[in-house]
């Protein structure tokens, strides 16, 4: 579809993180799974699920933001994103806390990347600067991330 309202991309990102905590908790339960991966994945999978809250808070109704999720953007080209995205789910090794780490940070780094795309081509300020905010929100977790897997690895 090549018409969107911006609620339709922040509830799709929503989803996504549902997804990936579901398929984080997935993992964790596997059979044959290292100590230390098994709680990584634990650790991101609450970490999902606290980025799926978060973003599903913009789409209530008493959200300070309803004017900008209302707002409808065209994009011919669709968002090359989801699936990229939908690969990355897909393939997540998990034989060692590093290769998790990867993987979430890749994950990150690409939804990064479609908010960043989102707001090049937003057509009003409020539209660029929503989706600014959320890019640079994914920087930080990206940070944090890194920094809580690092000491777990470390443990």
């Amino acid at each position: 579809m090549r018409f969107h309202q911006v609620r339709e991309l922040v509830r799709w990102a929503a989803d996504f993180h549902a997804r990936m905590a579901q398929q984080y908790d997935a993992q964790a339960d596997a059979g044959e799974v290292d100590e230390r991966v098994r709680m990584s994945l634990g650790y991101l999978a609450e970490h999902e699920r606290k980025m799926q809250a978060d973003l599903a808070g913009y789409l209530t109704d008493g959200s300070d933001h309803r004017g900008v999720l209302d707002t409808w953007f065209d994009d011919p080209a669709d968002f090359p994103h989801p699936p990229v995205l939908d690969r990355l789910l897909e393939g997540m090794d998990c034989a060692s806390v590093q290769d998790v780490l990867i993987s979430a940070l890749t994950t990150h780094k690409t939804l990064q990347d479609l908010y960043r795309h989102r707001a090049d081509r937003a057509s009003i300020e409020e539209e660029r600067d929503f989706f600014a905010s959320l890019a640079a929100g994914h920087e930080g977790e990206v940070r944090r991330l890194a920094r809580d897997m690092q000491r777990l690895e470390d443990y």
